[in-house]
């Protein structure tokens, strides 16, 4: 076992909204194919400004995004523009190469959540992007209804909560068993899953760690002792084989774990996370994720020069709708109708072939800044060659 302390990341935007980076650590770089853990919240958005992270790319990698509180819009250049919403996981796929943005909508008083990345194996980093929105049903354990004061015994054990958004899980409470598995899309063995026990809140202002004299529930977990694991508390405390893990650390436990008991303290929200040791180093810098120095240098390289083209023929500030510019004056390479067009039966060129990644893109109105916020290039390449990297 070994716990991981978070360490304080400023994400950008106006004011710099700082999240909590638990991976990738020097204590740990990976968990399974999880190579990447930023946890936020609750944030007061009328103090940080929220999240507001322009379009920016990505390679080699999924994202999971899950929220405790508040609500993200998400755009892409597969043309998707979905809401992250408490309770749903949306997987985005970048594969070869997609780019994206995500801001906070402007009805989110409190953003609170954990951005994760999943390492995609040699033989799928180059593979389609796609992207795919799940549901998980909630496995519900105790009493129902309001956790503050429903009529019900206040004395009765609080209720255990467990959504798996990734892989399966066995929960076992009081001696009634539950097991919730997810169908979305994966490259390797993962498991992710949110435990909640009572009603952990999302107050600003609030201490997430528990009394000393906070109530305590039992759960048993039934693992797959392949996996290594990682346990995320963001509220309240757990003890596990004697450890005690308090709010916004996570503790990592190496496979051979069959079934596992832990002891939660006070109201606890867990993000619980697994799979098989991923066998393969990567090279992670910045947005990319690929297999060496030079698969870096080229995604950098091309993201860049489609950022260049983008600000050369974006549109006005205020453009609304799905949102996607190709960076160059036509998606198909194709001479506009009228003038220049060419004579009917005239054999025509191949079409270009189209950009790495995608559409760049366009913003709404009501998410611009100015200056015009447009999208993020790619920093420069540090001066020594990036090293491959894995546990």
């Amino acid at each position: 076992m070994k716990l991981i302390e978070p360490r304080p990341v400023p994400l950008g935007g106006l004011r710099a909204m700082t999240v909590r980076r638990l991976l990738p650590s020097r204590d740990r770089r990976m968990v399974g194919a999880w190579c990447f853990i930023d946890h936020y919240g609750p944030d007061d958005v009328a103090l940080t400004g929220g999240m507001r992270v322009a379009p920016h790319p990505h390679t080699g990698l999924q994202t999971a995004s899950w929220i405790f509180t508040g609500t993200i819009e998400h755009r892409d250049s597969l043309g998707t523009v979905a809401d992250v919403r408490p309770g749903e996981l949306n997987l985005m796929t970048a594969g070869y190469g997609i780019n994206h943005s995500e801001y906070s909508t402007p009805a989110t008083s409190v953003l609170h959540g954990i951005q994760l990345w999943i390492a995609l194996p040699h033989t799928d980093m180059n593979t389609t992007p796609a992207f795919e929105n799940f549901m998980p049903k909630a496995l519900t354990f105790g009493r129902q209804g309001n956790e503050q004061g429903s009529g019900q015994d206040a004395s009765a054990p609080a209720t255990v909560q467990a959504r798996v958004f990734l892989g399966e899980l066995g929960v076992t409470v009081d001696g009634e068993t539950k097991a919730g598995s997810s169908p979305v899309t994966t490259f390797s063995p993962l498991l992710g899953a949110e435990i909640l026990v009572g009603a952990p809140g999302s107050d600003p202002r609030a201490d997430k760690n528990p009394a000393d004299d906070a109530p305590r529930r039992t759960l048993t977990l039934a693992l797959n002792p392949e996996f290594e694991h990682g346990f995320v508390v963001d509220t309240g405390a757990l003890l596990i084989k004697g450890q005690r893990v308090a709010a916004d650390e996570m503790l990592y436990i190496e496979p051979g774990t069959e079934e596992l008991t832990i002891e939660t303290i006070g109201a606890t929200r867990l993000i619980l996370l697994g799979g098989a040791p991923f066998g393969e180093k990567i090279t992670m810098w910045w947005n990319f994720i690929g297999r060496s120095h030079e698969d870096v240098v080229e995604a950098r390289a091309a993201w860049n020069a489609q950022a260049e083209a983008f600000e050369a023929v974006t549109a006005p500030a205020g453009a609304s709708g799905t949102g996607i510019v190709t960076g160059g004056a036509l998606a198909q390479g194709e001479p506009e109708s009228g003038a220049g067009s060419r004579p009917e039966g005239e054999q025509r060129d191949a079409a270009p072939a189209p950009p790495r990644f995608g559409g760049v893109v366009l913003l709404p109105g009501e998410y611009e800044e100015p200056p015009r916020t447009s999208v993020i290039p790619a920093p420069d390449l540090p001066n020594a060659r990036l090293k491959q990297r894995g546990d």
